[in-house]
């Protein structure tokens, strides 16, 4: 499997109970944690480190009841990092408190004692928008490559790939959708920059979204954005994705782990360009082209009625399939040598290529993780070889022998569904009902396999 990089979050409170009892509720769900025991502290981890999460408590030793300190972290924090997510929580502090961390950039505000689901509901939640706000900001920079005439970022010449750049070429420029399926990591974000950045909407804006990632409620709100006073939460208006996308192009990812209730939504703003933001009655209309993307097979979550046929009919004017990298094994060397050239120059390595060992390791390599996989592969190379060295080795490369796990297989007369759950059974077996690493292997984001558990009424 794909290295993946942990979630690292930053947890700053005076108490050690505090800092133990949220530590090891965090790293049970595969977080990476730093504890601070004061603001001085907390600052000196931030600027060592990149986090994707900051927990904090408003009061401290030298200040134990105004918050005063907590408010100073807070500012601190967003000098160093402004785009960091912050949660908040004390047991001491007022709600004129709360609302004014709030005000200072919190996203959140948890109070003591906290609700061990509570809290690991809003990390998940501050977590996936993170990632969604990367995602896009990475979709943004490709756009602006390729409209200064960087090179078109599909490398290979495998028939099917060739085949991919004709396709974009041709549908970019029109505003027809575009459904882009695939595995995980085979580049179905880089399609997306592409056929914005060669589209009549490239000065306009490119906005990303991971469909099936959030909690319901929130994937609403983040769709169609919200109002003042909408739910317990909503204390501004909030522009959604369609707004913040008007003019541009809209990437929604993950579009086969959307609840069913959204999809009805989503179809009406395909047909009338129509948005209505959470909590208001106000029509505002926008004009959006829509590209979509799965590793699902969405004919199979129409069977099953999780998908509307209709919606799919919305989507897939035109279909881009990116085949995995073990179907085009002639394209991973040019693949490795281009990340290489990336990764050489980002950590002032001389390194020009890759010995015959290296390469034969690369080619016997399954890539379950695709594209993304090999990607990681490199820059670990890179780091791993030598100051001095000319060359990747094998041993840079170091890739793990591959152990298939056992065969999980179904009686030829199962329902598709029930096939689906003695598979998520099995997976989850493997697992001891780890739902993270259980998601992890099946390809899915954990709020998909909860959605899949409650249906099944699978206990973890």
């Amino acid at each position: 499997m794909a290295a993946t990089t942990p979630v690292r979050i930053l947890l700053a409170d005076d108490q050690p109970d505090i800092i133990d009892a949220l530590r090891l509720l965090l790293l049970d769900e595969g977080y990476e944690v730093s504890p601070a025991r004061s603001p001085a502290e907390a600052i000196d981890r931030l600027e060592a480190a990149d986090f994707d999460l900051a927990i904090l408590d408003l009061n401290y030793t030298r200040d134990t009841t105004s918050g005063q300190e907590g408010d100073d972290l807070m500012d601190r924090i967003r000098g160093i990092d402004p785009t960091l997510p912050v949660l908040v929580m004390s047991a001491g502090s007022s709600i004129a408190d709360a609302v004014e961390a709030l005000r200072r950039g919190a996203r959140d505000y948890l109070e003591q004692p906290w609700d061990d689901e509570k809290v690991l509901a809003a990390v998940r939640t501050q977590i996936d928008l993170r990632r969604a706000v990367r995602r896009s900001q990475r979709l943004q920079e490709a756009n602006t490559r390729l409209q200064r005439g960087a090179t078109p970022p599909f490398i290979g010449d495998a028939p099917a790939i060739r085949q991919i750049r004709q396709t974009i070429e041709r549908v970019a420029p029109s505003e027809a959708s575009v459904l882009i399926t695939g595995e995980h990591g085979t580049g179905k974000e880089v399609v997306a920059a592409w056929l914005h950045a060669l589209s009549d909407r490239r000065t306009g804006p490119l906005v990303t979204m991971n469909a099936g990632g959030l909690a319901e409620g929130i994937v609403e709100s983040e769709l169609f954005g919200h109002v003042k006073g909408a739910f317990p939460d909503a204390r501004v208006d909030r522009i959604g994705c369609f707004e913040m996308a008007d003019e541009g192009t809209l990437f929604l990812d993950d579009i086969a782990n959307m609840p069913l209730r959204l999809q009805a939504k989503l179809l009406r703003v395909l047909q009338t360009g129509e948005v209505v933001r959470v909590g208001s009655s106000r029509l505002r209309y926008v004009n959006v082209r829509v590209l979509s993307a799965t590793n699902a097979d969405l004919p199979s979550e129409i069977e099953a009625g999780r998908f509307r046929e209709d919606l799919l009919y919305r989507l897939n004017t035109v279909v881009i399939h990116l085949p995995p990298l073990r179907e085009r094994r002639d394209d991973i060397e040019p693949l490795a040598r281009h990340f290489l050239s990336h990764c050489a120059t980002r950590y002032r390595k001389p390194l020009r290529g890759l010995d015959a060992d290296a390469l034969a390791m690369l080619r016997r390599h399954a890539w379950p993780g695709n594209v993304r996989e090999l990607a990681q592969a490199i820059e670990r190379a890179v780091l791993m070889a030598d100051q001095s060295a000319t060359a990747i080795s094998e041993r840079d490369v170091g890739l793990p022998p591959l152990r298939p796990g056992p065969e999980v297989s179904a009686p030829d007369d199962l329902s598709l569904e029930a096939a689906e759950r003695m598979f998520i059974e099995k997976v989850l077996a493997r697992h001891d009902g780890h739902v993270r690493l259980a998601a992890k292997q099946l390809g899915m984001s954990r709020s998909a396999l909860y959605r899949r558990l409650q249906q099944y009424g699978i206990r973890s």
